[in-house]
């Protein structure tokens, strides 16, 4: 059974294997990279759009885009699964953009059915100024450790491909993440009392 024989489910073949397939034109190829990154692709793009329809768009056109310009990747220049990802974010991105005019209308049409009673406004302005106090403390810490923390929240990506994004051995990113968080529940606590 070859590596990108589809009975092999998509566990067959490395990344870089099945990217390869993908390059000769191999739909199975196409269909095992799909169901490794299509979960997480949504993820990323759910978390820009903030619309369960318009992800799937995002996650479709972002397949699409992959087998197009499938000839475009370049195994040197980062991993299969920050390629993807980064993908599906840029698709989300434009699908965002596109339906901004239309989804400002409905807001404010939604506004009117939704306003918010008097004691959640005062709730609503805390959680705001906790997120702010959060991006505040975030900005605080070194580099590499809000590189990592970033990358692991924002972008979604475990510790190993954290590790293989930035080129680092994978005690590192997980030590990175820990004395990162450790410095933010300190600042937090200090803020706090």
């Amino acid at each position: 059974m070859s590596a990108l024989d589809p009975a092999a489910g998509s566990g067959a073949g490395d990344d870089n294997e099945v990217m390869a397939g993908v390059k000769a034109g191999s739909v199975d190829a196409l269909g095992v990279l799909h169901d490794r990154y299509c979960d997480r692709a949504y993820r990323v793009a759910r978390s820009v759009c903030r619309d369960d329809g318009r992800a799937q768009e995002a996650v479709q056109e972002t397949f699409i885009s992959i087998w197009m310009t499938r000839g475009s990747y370049q195994k040197g220049r980062g991993n299969v699964a920050a390629w993807v990802l980064s993908i599906a974010r840029y698709r989300a991105i434009d699908i965002a953009r596109r339906n901004a005019p239309h989804a400002a209308h409905r807001a404010s049409d939604e506004r009117l059915h939704t306003m918010p009673a008097p004691g959640s406004v005062a709730e609503l302005v805390v959680e705001q100024a906790q997120a702010r106090d959060l991006q505040d403390l975030l900005a605080q810490i070194p580099d590499a450790q809000r590189e990592v923390i970033t990358l692991a929240y924002y972008g979604q990506m475990t510790h190993t491909e954290i590790a293989e994004h930035l080129h680092l051995p994978a005690g590192t990113v997980k030590g990175r993440m820990r004395l990162g968080l450790q410095r933010l529940r300190s600042d937090i606590d200090r803020v706090a009392s």
